[in-house]
C-alpha cells in the first residue's frame, strides 16, 4: 500500500513538473503576443465614458497618454476610423470622470472625402496627422478662435506647429453640411469643429492638455515611440 502511495505521489510529481518545463522560444512568444492586454485604470475610465468608440482607439490613447503625462488632466480622442458624418471627437475629463463633448470633426482634404484614409506631416499636404499632441495656447486667427496643437511623434505629427494644425470652429462642420453633401466640408489639415461649441470645446483642451488622434495605419502603431513608452522616450516628453 505505501508503494502505491509512492509511486502516486511520484507520478504528481512529474506530471506537475511537466507543466513547469520552459516553453520553446517560438510557442512562448505567440502565448505572449496572443495574451490579452491587461487594462490600465486609465483605460477602463476611457471605456466607460465612451462605450461606443473603437476599442483598440481607446486602448491606443490611453497607452500613448500614460507614456506622456500619467497625470494629464483632460484628453481629446479623434477616431479617423470612422466617415465625419459621425460624432468621432471625445473630449475627457479625466480628474472628474467625466465625458465633456462627444462631437462631430473634420479632417484635411488630402486625407480623403468622407472618410480620412491618408495621413501626413508634410507641410502644404492639406492631410491630418495622427498620434498624440499636446495643447498650446488659444488665440485669435484667421479662423476665429482657435488652439494650437504640438505634434509629440517625430515623423508622425510633429511639424503641427510649424503646419498651423489647430482645433478651430467652421461652418462647414454642421448636420446641414451633412445633409447638403453626404459629408462634412475639409479643412488644410485641421481638426475643425463645430462653430457652436469651439469656444468651450477649446477653453477646455487649452494650456498642456492633450488630443490623440486614431486610425488602424499598422506602420505608425508598430513603430510609434510613444506606445513601447521606453525610457528615454518619457525624458525627451518631460523636457519639451
Amino acid at each position: 500500500m505505501a508503494f502505491c502511495i509512492k509511486a502516486s505521489a511520484l507520478l504528481l510529481s512529474l506530471s506537475l513538473g511537466a507543466f513547469t518545463l520552459p516553453l520553446p522560444a517560438a510557442d512562448f512568444s505567440a502565448r505572449v503576443a496572443s495574451a490579452p492586454a491587461t487594462a490600465s485604470p486609465l483605460l477602463h475610465r476611457l471605456e466607460q465614458l465612451a462605450p461606443g468608440a473603437t476599442p483598440r482607439a481607446l486602448r491606443m490613447a490611453a497607452e500613448s497618454l500614460g507614456c506622456a503625462d500619467p497625470d494629464a488632466e483632460r484628453l481629446a480622442l479623434i477616431d479617423f476610423s470612422r466617415p465625419s458624418t459621425e460624432a468621432r471627437l471625445w473630449v475627457f475629463d479625466l480628474e472628474r470622470h467625466r465625458l465633456l463633448f462627444k462631437e462631430l470633426v473634420s479632417h484635411g482634404q488630402g486625407s480623403g472625402n468622407a472618410l480620412a484614409t491618408s495621413f501626413s506631416n508634410t507641410p502644404d499636404s492639406h492631410q491630418s496627422s495622427l498620434g498624440l499632441f499636446r495643447t498650446l495656447n488659444s488665440y485669435y486667427g484667421r479662423n476665429g478662435y482657435s488652439l494650437r496643437l504640438e505634434g509629440l511623434e517625430p515623423d508622425v505629427n510633429d511639424l503641427a506647429f510649424e503646419r498651423a494644425i489647430v482645433i478651430h470652429g467652421a461652418d462647414y462642420v454642421s448636420d446641414a453640411f451633412i445633409d447638403r453633401t453626404g459629408r462634412l466640408g475639409r479643412s488644410h489639415g485641421c481638426p475643425a469643429v463645430r462653430s457652436e461649441v469651439a469656444y468651450p470645446l477649446i477653453d477646455s483642451l487649452k494650456n498642456e492638455q492633450y488630443v490623440f488622434a486614431y486610425y488602424p495605419d499598422e506602420e505608425w502603431l508598430a513603430s510609434s515611440a510613444l506606445q513601447s513608452c521606453e525610457a528615454d522616450t518619457r525624458r525627451q516628453l518631460a523636457r519639451r
